[in-house]
């Protein structure tokens, strides 16, 4: 439509609906009364007042008063003034519709039927008209009709085709798969459209959890076959990928992404970029896949390396989070790591090899030594950016950390700390520094250093820090016996060691053996996360269940259930406790740091498009 047709009809639009207005506002008791009467359903005398208020201004009282004629089953004065209408303005054809609605009241079906389709013969195809003569058979209820009005005025403008208003048609008729196509053919009309397209799906569909909104699988069905009908049509195969991506479906994105990537002979940057969701949704065989897909482009693809390197991630990450993973994988990893720094190490990519190897052989394989010998020399190679130097010196405090050397770990942290005062590294190394004090019983000095870091500009420093002086405080605070939380510190230190079962067994020792203690929603929070560790889902679970019921007002209260719906959803595969969990971090514990986690992951459970 041409942009002068446009204004034209728009003006015609607003000025249609100006004389339509249901009621102008009232001006004196009349209008008054006859709107009161009118809402109370005391047509009978509301009629009263509409008749002189219709005969005074028949474009403003025509809608109430012929509703409320048909209230009060004044049928022949109805069909009357509709008629009188009809013949000020011929173009008012949704009156038609009106007469049809007293004709069935009346049981005339010939006259009902002619009424309907002269309102389709005489309507003039101009939007506005269109609209409320398919309004008028949407009221009643009268798809079909609906459906066939938009036909007219599709014919008559070319450029606006109606999908969206047929969509809705079909959405209250409860004809899903015909609404679907009419989206589907709005996005093959025109490729701008992806993204109401998806809005008006997601809406339209629904929320149910398993097949609500672009989980529907007829959406899915009938993309497919428009696919299959129409291969060069990119932008359907593209809106499959997306709904594959927000139904997890990442090994069908691959297919479909790798697809499109061969057809429009593309770099792989739309693989990559999938890699990238998969590993943050912890797709470890689709992401390897990806990348290995990259890598066999060869050397001058200008993702070679980068596939390279976070594929290994992949693979370290694929291993490391498992619950016990064998020796013989951690092997694997390890020698496929190794490699790959060879290969790099005289480039700036071998900074995150460096990280991964040296963690693996530290924390799992046992080869602190090693891990220790090979962050020294990398931390000393000449060009080393401070600020990774300073988080690879963090990594190095960690292992010495774990080797029982506390003085070499703290003089990494506070040479963090001072090269970094006001950044987030520093304040996380200052942190470290004040658990290490933890962990060595020198609590006055540990809760000077976390009271200090309560106003971290990192939320999550921010927030350990408040624990970690509040559990002191809550520990010592009135008792002066502070062999209890000397005990916990301890056992805290084992679990950083790696020591698990010497760290539960000394926190069960703290019940036992001082039973007035104040460090039983600490000790039930760190053995959860001892167990998750460990793949001992069950007892993770009651750990943070014993947190809700006798301690849910206290320190860890949302932690334990921001936890425990996170157990729920990526480890005990319960989608609707973990929904229900998350729900209750955003009820119970409002002001907590996860709200907004609980509520995206909340979201994406319930099925929402988190992109709109």
């Amino acid at each position: 439509m041409h942009l002068f047709s446009r204004i034209v009809f728009a003006i015609i639009a607003v000025i249609f609906l100006q004389l339509n207005a249901h009621a102008q506002k009232p001006t004196n008791n009349a209008d008054k009364l006859a709107l009161q009467y009118y809402e109370q359903k005391e047509y009978e005398k509301a009629n009263a007042y509409f008749e002189d208020l219709y005969d005074a201004n028949p474009e403003a009282w025509y809608a109430y008063y012929f509703k409320s004629l048909l209230g009060a089953k004044d049928l022949s004065k109805a069909e009357k003034i509709t008629k009188r209408q009809l013949k000020q303005n011929r173009n008012n054809v949704y009156l038609y519709v009106h007469l049809g609605r007293i004709y069935k009241i009346e049981g005339e079906e010939k006259k009902e039927k002619e009424a309907y389709d002269k309102a389709v013969k005489e309507l003039l195809a101009v939007p506005p008209f269109i609209q409320n003569v398919a309004n008028a058979f949407i009221e009643d209820g009268l798809y079909d009709y609906a459906i066939e009005v938009y036909n007219k005025g599709r014919k008559i403008t070319p450029d606006y085709p109606y999908f969206y208003e047929r969509a809705d048609v079909y959405k209250q008729k409860n004809d899903l798969r015909s609404m679907i196509n009419e989206y589907l053919d709005a996005l093959e009309f025109r490729d701008s459209e992806i993204q109401a397209v998806q809005g008006n799906l997601q809406n339209s569909l629904g929320y149910d959890d398993s097949e609500g909104g672009i989980n529907n699988p007829l959406l899915k069905q009938e993309l497919q076959k428009r696919i299959q009908k129409n291969p060069d049509k990119i932008i359907l195969s593209e809106f499959l990928i997306f709904i594959q991506k927000q139904q997890k479906d990442f090994e069908g994105a691959f297919v479909q992404s790798k697809a499109l990537d061969k057809r429009l002979k593309e770099d792989g940057n739309r693989i990559f970029e999938l890699a990238k969701i998969c590993t943050a949704n912890q797709q470890w065989e689709t992401a390897k896949r990806c990348y290995d897909y990259i890598i066999e482009k060869g050397q001058n693809n200008l993702y070679y390396d980068a596939a390279i390197i976070d594929g290994m991630n992949v693979e370290y990450l694929a291993v490391t989070q498992k619950a016990q993973p064998t020796k013989e994988e951690l092997a694997v990893v390890e020698q496929k790591l190794a490699s790959a720094f060879e290969k790099y190490k005289q480039t700036s990519l071998s900074g995150p090899i460096v990280k991964n190897l040296a963690t693996l052989k530290a924390f799992y394989l046992n080869k602190s030594n090693d891990a220790i010998t090979l962050l020294q020399g990398f931390i000393e190679q000449p060009g080393l950016d401070n600020l990774a130097k300073a988080d690879y010196k963090i990594l190095l405090g960690d292992i010495y950390m774990l080797t029982g050397e506390i003085w070499e770990a703290s003089l990494l942290y506070s040479q963090v700390e001072k090269d970094f005062k006001y950044e987030a590294i520093g304040q996380e190394a200052k942190f470290r520094n004040a658990k290490l004090s933890f962990y060595a019983g020198d609590f006055p000095w540990a809760k000077t250093q976390a009271d200090v870091l309560k106003g971290a500009t990192t939320k999550l420093i921010a927030n350990d820090a408040l624990n970690l002086s509040l559990i002191i405080t809550d520990a010592i605070g009135v008792d002066t016996n502070d062999m209890p939380l000397r005990l916990f510190a301890s056992a805290e230190l084992m679990v950083v060691q790696h020591k698990f079962a010497e760290a539960i067994a000394r926190m069960d020792s703290i019940n036992v053996l001082f039973n007035t203690n104040t460090l039983g929603d600490d000790i039930n929070y760190s053995k959860a996360q001892i167990y998750t560790s460990l793949g001992k889902y069950t007892e993770a679970e009651t750990m943070y269940k014993n947190i809700l019921e006798y301690f849910g007002t206290e320190l860890y209260g949302d932690d334990a259930q921001f936890k425990l719906a996170e157990l729920y959803q990526k480890n005990i595969n319960d989608k609707e406790k973990a929904k229900a969990a998350y729900q209750d971090v955003l009820t119970k514990y409002p002001g907590s740091i996860y709200t907004v986690e609980a509520r995206k992951r909340f979201r994406e459970l319930r099925g929402d498009n988190l992109n709109n």
